[in-house]
């Protein structure tokens, strides 16, 4: 019983760490990879960039991701608000 019991604990804590986003992700792009900071932006509330239902992996094309993350930069008025200064979000 104990081994069942142990079982269960190790894979729901696993499942648990595993579904966790990392702090930082590295989003590659043609101009340089983009440091997203996850953990500060999760303030703003998942369904901003993951819409409805659960959050899961976003797919970002450039369009897409500009539109996405300039928009709400503008709109918040903080962080990189002009899509055509790329070294403030690209890093070679």
């Amino acid at each position: 019983m104990k081994k069942i019991l142990s079982a269960v604990v190790a894979v729901a804590f696993a499942s648990i760490v595993y579904a966790a986003p990392p702090d930082t992700l590295s989003l590659p792009a043609k101009d340089g990879a983009v440091a997203f900071n996850h953990k500060a932006h999760m303030k703003a509330g998942c369904k901003n960039c993951h819409g409805e239902g659960k959050p899961g992996k976003i797919e970002l094309s450039k369009d897409k991701a500009h539109k996405l993350c300039v928009d709400c930069h503008k709109e918040k008025k903080a962080g990189p608000q002009d899509e055509k200064a790329c070294a403030a979000c690209h890093k070679k």
